[in-house]
C-alpha cells in the first residue's frame, strides 16, 4: 500500500549538493529548495508543520532538532525523514543524483503493515555475575538504580565493607533461559555468604541446582557466554572484564533497563503449513538451523519461536520452504513493493544499470556516511536499501529485484555476523541456479560483501557477465511465498534468452519431485499420509501414489516414512504445465480375492508374501492355509472356520449339570463317571 502524496521538503545542505526540484520524479517541479532549512530558514519547517500535512523531510541529521521544533509547535501530523544526502546527493562530481534520489523518495513512501508489538515488563531485578572485587565494585555501583544480586564465581580478593548493599552468593552457573523480563537461572555450587565473614568470604554450605528468576543479567565473568547469540538477547549484557570502558558502558545501559518495552513481534508462524514432522517423523529443519539467537525449538511435529529470544535476523523466515515462518518486519509483500518502487522511479527518471545495496540501519548507514564524508560517496547507479537485517532477503525478494531491472543485488554485511549468513547463501545459490537455467547471468547476480572497510565495498559494484531482463517489469507480491517466488519465475522465464523447462537446484531447494523405487515399492501408502504439503496423494479406486510437483517442498517426510526407503529426493524446477497436475509415479493391478473376487492389496505384495510364507510358517503348511493369503478379510474368516482343525472352533460342549443329576446322584442311580460323559 502506497502512502497518499504528503509534502517534501528538501535541502542542499549549504550548496553542498547539486539539486534541482523538477528533475525529481514524484514531487512538485515547484517545490521550494532550501539552503539552510536547519538553521536561517527554521521558518519554513515551521510553516509547513502549520499546514498540518504529513511531512518528507530530506534530512536524517538534523531529525532530532526538527522534533523538538514540532513538539513546540504541538504539531501532531506524521513526519518521515528520507537521507538523501549521504545515500545520493553527496557523489562524484560527474554524478546526476537526481534519478537516485527520485527513487530514494519514492521508497520511503511505501508503508505497508507495520509489526505486531508485545510489551516487556523490567522490574530492574538484576543478576551481576562475575568474580571478587570487581564485580562487588559493579553491584554497590548499580545498587540504587536496580534491584541488585551478586552471584560470584570466585571470590578470592573479595574485601568485603562494612556495610553490604546487595545481596553476595558464590556459585557457578549452568544455564540461562528466557530473556528481558523473565530470565531463569540455574546455578550449581551455590551459597549465601556468611555475616560473620572476617578476613576472606565466607560461605554456607553449596548446593547444585538451585533456580531463581530475574529481569536482568550482566555478565562479567569473561568466560563463555552464558546464552547463545548473546549480543542478540534482550537484557542480558556482557563485557570483557579487562576492559574498563567496556564494563562502564555495560553499566550504563543495564542501568536504563527497568520500565515497560516494546518489541516488535519479528515473525509469524502457521502450523497448518509446517513441513517439520508428521507422526513422530522430523522432516524439515531449516529455520531451527538458520536461527544464529536460538530462538526456535522444537515442539513435535512444530516447532515455536520465542519473540522474547528473536532478534529479528529472518533467515528463518527467508528460509522456510512453505511459508510457514513468515517475516513481519516488514513483511515479504511490502518488502519487494519497495523493491520494485526503489528500482521502477529510478529506471523511469533516466537511470540506468541499477545496482541494489542492501544494508542493515546501523552498520551498513556508517559506511555509506564514511563513503560520502571521505570519498565521493556511493556510485550514482548503486542504490541503498535499508533493512532490519540483510538475511531477511529471500530468492523470492530477490528475483523480484532482477525482475524489476536490478543489475545486480549486494548484502553489506558485518564481520561479526559472518556465521549467520549460511541460509542467505543457500539462498543466493538458488536464485543464481534459477537465473542460470533461464539462459540468464551465470553468477555475480548476488553477492555478499562482508566488509568494515568503506572502500572495500566499492568493488562489489561491478555488473555480472551475461544477460539479464531487458524490459523492467514488477507484479503484485499477494499469496504465500512460494505464490510470490513462482510469480517471479514464471515473468522471467517470458523474456529468458534460453529457457529451460527442467531446472537443476542446490539441494537445499525448496522445489523438485520424488522418485520411487517401483521393485521395493509396496504401496503402503505411508508416504501419502506422511506428506504436509498435499503433494502425494492415493487414488480410492486402485494401488496408486500421484505427485503435483508444484506442491513438493523437498521437506524429505516420505523419504524418512517409507518402512522400505524406496523414495528419493530429486531437487529441480519444473515449468511444464504438467507440474500443477498429479502424476502417477507408481501404481499396480490389485490383487483380488481367489474367493470372492474382491480387490484388495496389490498383487506383488500378496505374492510376495505367499513366497515367502507358503510352506515355510507352521500356519501356512498346507494347501489349503496358504490360500488364505491369497482372500480377502471376509472370506479368510470364512475359510478357516469351516477347516478341521480350524482354531476358532473349540471342541464338543461338554454337558451342563443339572440339580435332576446331583439328585440322581443322591439315590445312587448316577456316578461320578457319568458327569463326565457327553450327551
Amino acid at each position: 500500500m502506497t502512502a497518499t502524496q504528503t509534502r517534501v521538503l528538501l535541502c542542499d545542505c549549504e550548496k553542498t549538493m547539486r539539486l534541482d526540484p523538477a528533475r525529481i520524479e514524484g514531487i512538485d517541479a515547484n517545490t521550494p529548495l532550501h539552503t539552510q532549512l536547519c538553521r536561517s530558514q527554521l521558518t519554513a519547517f515551521e510553516k509547513a508543520l502549520a499546514t498540518g500535512e504529513p511531512l518528507f523531510v530530506g534530512c536524517t541529521q538534523e531529525a532530532p532538532l526538527f522534533d523538538e521544533v514540532a513538539e513546540e509547535h504541538g504539531a501532531t501530523q506524521r513526519i518521515d525523514y528520507v537521507n538523501i544526502r549521504e545515500r545520493a546527493g553527496w557523489c562524484a562530481s560527474g554524478t546526476d543524483p537526481h534519478p537516485k534520489i527520485s527513487a530514494l523518495l519514492a521508497e520511503a513512501r511505501v508503508a505497508g503493515e507495520p509489526a505486531p508489538l508485545r510489551s516487556i515488563e523490567s522490574d530492574g531485578v538484576c543478576l551481576i555475575y562475575g568474580k571478587g572485587q570487581q564485580a562487588l565494585d559493579a553491584a554497590r555501583a548499580l545498587e540504587g538504580r536496580l534491584s541488585v544480586s551478586l552471584l560470584l564465581s570466585d571470590a578470592a580478593d573479595l574485601v568485603l565493607p562494612t556495610i553490604l548493599e546487595v545481596p553476595v552468593h558464590n556459585g557457578r552457573i549452568r544455564s540461562v533461559s528466557g530473556s528481558l523480563g523473565a530470565f531463569s537461572v540455574t546455578v550449581d555450587g551455590y551459597a549465601q555468604i556468611l555475616p560473620s565473614s572476617r578476613g576472606s568470604a565466607q560461605f554456607a554450605m553449596p548446593r547444585d541446582g538451585a533456580m531463581s528468576t530475574c529481569s536482568l543479567i550482566l555478565d562479567l565473568s569473561g568466560e563463555t557466554p552464558l546464552v547463545t547469540a548473546p549480543q542478540k538477547r534482550d537484557g542480558y549484557m556482557r563485557a570483557d572484564p579487562k576492559d574498563p570502558a567496556a564494563v562502564a558502558r555495560a553499566l550504563f545501559d543495564v542501568s536504563d533497563m527497568v520500565g515497560t518495552f516494546e518489541k516488535p513481534v519479528y515473525v509469524e508462524y502457521d502450523a497448518s503449513i509446517c513441513a517439520h514432522g508428521r507422526s513422530g517423523k522430523t522432516g524439515c529443519t531449516k529455520c531451527l538451523d538458520a536461527c544464529p539467537a536460538g530462538a526456535i525449538t522444537s515442539v513435535g511435529t512444530q516447532i515455536a519461536v520465542d519473540p522474547g529470544i528473536c532478534g529479528g535476523c529472518g533467515s528463518c523466515a527467508a528460509h522456510c520452504p512453505t511459508g510457514a515462518v513468515a517475516y513481519t518486519y516488514p513483511a515479504r509483500d511490502t518488502l519487494i513493493r519497495r523493491l520494485q518502487t526503489l528500482l521502477g522511479t529510478y529506471l523511469e527518471a533516466g537511470g540506468k544499470d541499477p545496482i541494489v545495496l542492501v544494508h542493515d540501519e546501523s552498520h551498513g548507514l556508517e559506511l555509506i556516511n564514511a563513503l560520502a564524508r571521505f570519498s565521493d560517496g556511493l556510485p550514482g547507479n548503486v542504490l541503498p536499501i535499508a533493512v532490519h537485517a540483510v538475511t531477511v532477503f529471500g530468492h523470492d525478494a530477490m528475483l523480484a529485484a532482477v525482475l524489476a531491472g536490478g543489475r545486480r543485488m549486494v548484502f553489506l554485511c558485518p564481520p561479526s555476523k559472518a556465521d549467520e549468513t549460511e541460509a542467505l547463501e543457500c539462498e543466493i545459490a538458488l536464485g543464481e541456479a534459477l537465473l542460470q537455467g533461464m539462459g540468464y547471468a551465470k553468477d555475480g547476480v548476488f553477492s555478499i560483501a562482508m566488509e568494515a572497510d568503506p572502500d572495500a565495498v566499492v568493488g562489489y559494484f561491478t555488473r555480472p557477465t551475461g544477460p539479464l531482463p531487458n524490459t523492467p517489469a514488477s507484479f503484485d507480491p499477494v499469496g504465500g511465498k512460494r505464490d510470490v517466488a513462482r510469480s517471479a519465475i514464471s515473468r522471467l522465464m517470458q523474456s529468458a534468452p534460453e529457457p529451460a523447462t527442467i531446472i537443476a537446484l542446490p539441494e537445499t531447494a525448496p522445489y523438485g519431485r520424488i522418485s520411487i523405487d517401483a521393485d521395493g515399492c509396496t504401496l503402503c501408502l505411508a508416504c501419502v499420509s506422511a506428506c504436509p504439503a498435499n503433494a502425494l496423494a492415493d487414488n480410492p479406486d486402485k494401488p496408486q501414489v500421484n505427485l503435483t510437483e508444484a506442491a513438493c517442498v523437498q521437506c524429505g517426510l516420505c523419504a524418512t516414512t517409507c518402512p522400505e526407503n524406496v523414495i528419493a529426493l530429486e531437487p529441480r524446477y519444473n515449468s511444464a504445465p504438467e507440474a500443477i497436475r498429479p502424476v502417477v509415479l507408481h501404481e499396480e493391478e490389485p490383487a483380488t480375492c481367489v474367493s470372492c473376487g474382491k480387490a484388495f492389496g496389490t498383487k506383488s505384495s500378496i505374492a510376495r508374501i505367499r513366497e515367502k510364507l507358503s510352506g515355510k510358517h507352521w500356519m501356512f503348511q498346507r494347501e489349503d492355509q496358504a490360500r488364505l493369503i491369497e482372500m480377502c478379510d471376509d472370506c479368510r474368516i470364512s475359510a478357516q472356520w469351516e477347516m478341521p482343525d480350524t482354531p476358532l472352533r473349540g471342541g464338543t460342549r461338554p454337558r451342563l449339570t443339572t440339580t435332576a443329576d446331583y439328585l440322581a446322584l443322591e439315590k445312587g442311580s448316577l456316578s461320578a463317571d457319568d458327569f463326565l460323559k457327553d450327551d
